[in-house]
């Protein structure tokens, strides 16, 4: 029997509910649009990849593989092409219209409501085209099998088969490939129902299910008092974990030893009353754990204790207070190697410290002045170091053991929360923060590859380098707004919650007028800039089709009727923007700067500051002519990492990368009139928890140990007074506000929090789905022994 051959074409069409989407020219028609939406490329190729698996969930990270393949992009670029698809197709009356047309599953990806056809040219051959899972595979199954559907069956995109024999051909080709699609099936029918199984579903035999527990999670809590445990290492083998606790007063930290399951901890070292212990850094042959010992006077010494508690511990180096020191052991030999060092005992890069002889030695490699070269550690197998370079808004660098040329690994400007080797040296676990949270990423050093490990409020890996083992801290605050007044009356102050919610909110910006506010939040499971006026709660709304960035909070204009912000585009690039908020209006201004980190206006209407980052992690601030097209350099001041402008004086307030402390500047950046506010602070970290009152006043917080946050004016002749605002409750360091009017203070504080050390096996690299079918195969279909 001959069968019929079908000529397959590529589609042309794309048909979503009610709306056409012409692939070639990316413009969605829908029948209540006035005309059609054109999609920016990678906002098709996402439509393209949910189009290919309808009805189905597609997590952020396939779309960040398919659609971002061999980049470093963040989750923004997702958020912002769903955005931009949900505009286009919100004009259909069916499913299509509905949320867009596409449904948000929280904590994992999207999912396409409406039906989906492939269409070509209305004059082309009839096609035969099938985007839907097969319907006897449950939609998990088919999601699991699709790369290997991809691979094995027939494909929309795929041009006919033409030349001689193809008749002959066709008809066992496509009976072969129906053969391999089934056996897909099947495979993945197999690994739907055994991943059923563990998450915890039995089938009764009814038919009926059966509620077994909650699914597994790939790590466990190995410390979950509900206080604050930091900064774990562990043991080369594994079976043991040193961290830094926050006393049950708050009086300071001790450096822990537990092993990684249920029991009880022990303390290392004797910490004096006024002393705290921290950093702790295991010793690559498993006998010696070295750790920061500091003086609420300022005084920091380096320590090595036996891990054992056998031995008296003993100091090995002096250091200076930072909240930047780092160190870790050189392999094989006893060794420390630290990062840079501010203080009397300064270093600006990298060096290694012999504990035998206590001689210093500097290592040559490429650095400038301003650089600060931060968590330095040896490779497993000797060969490199990789360091953060200016970890304030940094990226990792990695360079030969002897030293010579530095070189960047990523060219994010990101806010790296950690990191540590893999046990072979091919690449690195680090933690970073996205939005409003952090998240760790393996890092593949052959092919600067980026892989999400799927674990959210994730920090500080630490990797056991003998057995895999990988514990991090997770701390999951959840932080709400809070107007903070002083109380004259009763002393103190008085806290009044704002636009309470579920969700994690920061940087809440007050206008000049003292009757709006915006902030940042994940209030509604997707990370975004809200709009609200204070005294009308009920007006609070989402600024729609904008990512915001969250390294410098946003800027009112002195009429309070705009903002300045950076936002991400699809693509992940950083963009300036100009908001009118009450209008729910974001527009991109055309800055010539290829990283914006802040926008600042000026008195003059025609001008505005922009914070242009470098490669080097470092910044500078630009003075632009913005009437000028393009827009005209005036000015620039190097070596910046938050400014503010004070209108009441018109001048310019700023804190450095390279430096504690707050200078100021004339707003024409002249050089003459630069002179320094404060000597001490702000910190090198905490270069964005200040703030301009009304007055022109710098108004800065910080925490002690007995207060969480500490308020204090900034400058020379300011005095050393300072006020506890909230003794028990952290507040985030990226960003608060003063009214000018009454001098309330907005910022977040955290309602809940805490950190605990998770531990698990280390996520091996996932093999291609083919490779693994003989195995999943034998595990799957073998009889019970």
């Amino acid at each position: 029997m001959h069968l019929p051959t079908t000529r397959t074409a590529p589609p042309e069409r794309l048909r979503i509910g009610k709306c056409v989407v012409d692939i070639a020219s990316r413009e969605v028609h829908a029948p209540g649009a006035r005309r059609p939406m054109r999609l920016t490329p990678k906002a098709m190729a996402v439509l393209r990849v949910l189009a290919e698996q309808p009805g189905q969930v597609v997590s952020r990270e396939q779309l960040l593989a398919e659609v971002w393949p061999d980049t470093l992009p963040t989750n923004d670029v997702v958020t912002q092409a769903i955005t931009q698809l949900r505009k286009a197709l919100a004009h259909g009356d069916d499913d299509a219209g509905r949320a867009g047309g596409i449904e948000t599953i929280a904590k994992t990806g999207y999912r396409l409501l409406a039906t989906v056809q492939w269409e070509a040219e209305p004059d082309s051959a009839p096609t035969v085209h099938s985007t839907a899972a097969p319907e006897a595979m449950p939609a998990q199954a088919a999601q699991e099998a699709g790369p290997a559907l991809a691979a094995l069956s027939p494909s929309p995109r795929a041009p006919a088969v033409r030349g001689r024999g193809r008749g002959r051909l066709q008809p066992w080709l496509t009976l072969g490939l129906m053969l391999v699609a089934l056996l897909c099936g099947a495979i993945g029918a197999l690994l739907w129902f055994a991943q059923q199984s563990r998450q915890g579903v039995l089938a009764g035999e009814g038919g009926d299910e059966r509620v077994v527990g909650m699914p597994r999670l790939p790590y466990r809590l190995i410390t979950a008092g509900g206080g604050f445990d930091l900064t774990p290492t562990l043991s080369p083998d594994g079976s043991m974990v040193a961290y830094a606790s926050l006393s049950s007063d708050r009086s300071g930290t001790s450096i822990l030893i537990k092993t990684t399951d249920t029991a009880a901890p022990r303390r290392l070292g004797r910490p004096g009353p006024a002393e705290s212990d921290r950093l702790p850094a295991w010793s690559s042959d498993g006998r010696e754990i070295a750790f920061a010992r500091e003086g609420q006077d300022g005084t920091c010494r380096v320590m090595v204790a036996a891990a054992n508690g056998e031995a008296n511990e003993r100091e090995v180096a002096r250091c200076d207070y930072t909240d930047l020191l780092s160190f870790s052991w050189v392999p094989q030999r006893r060794a420390l190697l630290f990062g840079s060092m501010t203080g009397g005992n300064a270093s600006g890069g990298i060096r290694e410290l012999d504990l035998e002889t206590g001689r210093w030695h500097d290592l040559a490699y490429n650095s400038s002045p301003v650089d600060f070269d931060y968590l330095p550690r040896y490779s497993p197998d000797g060969h490199w170091i990789v360091f953060v370079r200016n970890p304030q808004m940094g990226d990792l660098w990695r360079m030969p053991a002897q030293g010579g040329q530095a070189e960047p690994l990523t060219r994010e400007n990101a806010e790296i929360r950690g990191w540590d080797w893999l046990p072979d040296s091919s690449g690195l676990v680090f933690g970073r923060r996205v939005d409003s949270q952090s998240r760790l990423y393996r890092l593949d050093l052959e092919r600067l590859r980026l892989h999400d490990l799927n674990l959210t409020d994730a920090e500080s890996p630490t990797v056991a380098m003998a057995t895999g083992k990988l514990a991090f801290v997770q701390r999951r605050p959840h932080y709400g707004l809070y107007r903070v007044q002083r109380d004259n009356a009763r002393g103190g102050y008085a806290h009044t919650r704002l636009f309470a919610s579920n969700g994690r909110d920061a940087q809440p910006m007050v206008s000049p007028d003292g009757r709006q506010l915006v902030f940042n939040s994940d209030r509604s499971g997707e990370y975004a800039m809200w709009w609200a006026e204070i005294a009308r709660p009920e007006s609070l709304h989402p600024i729609e089709g904008l990512l915001p960035e969250t390294r410098q909070p946003a800027d009112w204009s002195a009429q309070s009727n705009s903002l300045l912000v950076i936002g991400r585009n699809t693509q992940g690039q950083p963009l300036l923007y100009e908001v009118q908020p009450a209008e729910g209006r974001a527009s991109v201004l055309p800055a010539p700067v290829d990283r914006p980190l802040q926008g600042l206006y000026t008195g003059d209407p025609s001008r505005v500051f922009v914070l242009s980052g470098e490669e080097s992690g470092g910044a500078s601030l630009v003075l632009y002519d913005r009437s000028s097209k393009p827009w005209r350099a005036l000015a620039q001041l190097g070596d910046v990492s938050q400014a503010r402008f004070d209108r009441h004086a018109g001048m310019v307030l700023f804190s450095r990368f390279s430096d504690v402390g707050l200078w100021r500047i004339d707003a024409n950046l002249d050089p003459a009139s630069l002179s320094q506010l404060d000597d001490a602070s702000p910190s090198r970290w905490r270069y964005r928890s200040w703030a301009l009152d009304g007055q022109g006043h710098a108004y800065y917080l910080s925490s002690t140990p007995t207060c969480s946050t500490l308020g204090a004016r900034l400058g020379v002749e300011a005095a050393t007074h300072a006020d506890c605002i909230a003794a028990d409750r952290f507040s985030t360091v990226n960003g608060f506000s003063i009214a000018p009017d009454d001098g309330a203070i907005y910022l977040p504080l955290a309602d809940t929090d805490g950190a605990g050390i998770g531990f698990m096996e280390l996520p091996a690299r996932e093999p291609s789905f083919l490779g693994v079918l003989p195995k999943l195969l034998f595990e799957h279909v073998k009889p019970p022994s």
